[in-house]
């Protein structure tokens, strides 16, 4: 059954406020996560000009924004989770960046309520946030009016494909193997005893979406031929071939077919003058 977007996104934002106080730990030692967030930023870091100012969406803890931060930008941090905002904030006093960071709740289809706050030069999502909602084409339509002319947009999606996952049809687990491809009404997640639903988006459906008012700049498979970090300890219990796979990877990220079939893709585009 399809749950109602306004209530998965109350589910959502349970599900990661309870997860809030342990996620860094639970990601820290995780060499494939650490492998995902350098790739993502390195891609982010080529489109930005000094003192970029960002508006990051589902910004979780704050890890990111801090890494932009402390690089010499400005973020202005958004998620929907009250406990993963208060992390944020927790790490902005620490860090003593407050006049770097600004944070604030907000829905990603109520991001109209930020326009007061841009225009920003570039809008940053990762790790899947998005694929939290059913409306994503609001969530697309919003960005005009956030941005500078020029201004750049990089985010990070959970594709309708995932090579990894099709292969563990070959283990008999179907029901995974294919929840991407047959999920038009979402499909459940799980996170500290809380269920929500996820959908998942091609780069197709962003580029069509946005094609009047942006053009692409780049698209690039993450974890397409490294396995994803929920394939838990793979590169700890096997560096070898797990430095063969990163480096492979590196090399095809951006060629066909390997930029539309990891288990996320970065797509990054520019609004036109």
């Amino acid at each position: 059954m399809k749950i109602a977007t306004e209530n998965n996104e109350a589910l959502a934002e349970r599900a990661f406020t309870t997860q809030s106080s342990l996620f860094d730990e639970i990601y820290a030692d995780n060499t494939i996560v650490s492998y995902k967030r350098e790739r993502v930023r390195s891609h982010v870091l080529q489109y930005l000009v000094p003192n970029s100012y960002i508006l990051e969406l589902n910004s979780g803890t704050g890890e990111d924004a801090i890494f932009f931060a402390e690089n010499g930008h400005r973020v202005y941090a958004t998620d929907i989770s009250t406990g993963m905002q208060q992390e944020l904030k927790r790490k902005i006093a620490v860090k003593g960046l407050d006049n770097r960071i600004g944070n604030e709740l907000c829905s990603f289809t109520m991001l109209h309520h930020l326009e007061n706050r841009g225009p920003f030069d570039h809008i940053f999502s990762n790790f899947a946030g998005l694929n939290c909602t059913d409306e994503l084409g609001k969530v697309l339509d919003s960005f005009n009016s956030l941005l500078v002319p020029g201004g750049k947009v990089t985010l990070v999606i959970l594709p309708k494909f995932c090579l990894w996952e099709f292969l563990l049809l070959f283990k008999g687990k179907f029901r995974t193997a294919f929840r991407r491809l047959f999920s038009s009404n979402g499909s459940k997640a799980h996170i500290e005893g809380t269920y929500f639903n996820c959908w998942y988006y091609n780069p197709s459906f962003i580029i069509k979406r946005l094609k009047n008012r942006f053009d692409v700049l780049n698209i690039e498979g993450l974890c397409t031929i490294v396995p994803p970090s929920y394939i838990e300890g793979f590169a700890e219990k096997h560096p070898i071939s797990y430095r063969i796979l990163r480096d492979k990877e590196n090399k095809l990220k951006s060629r066909w077919p390997w930029k539309y079939i990891g288990d996320y893709y970065i797509i990054s585009l520019q609004k036109k003058a």
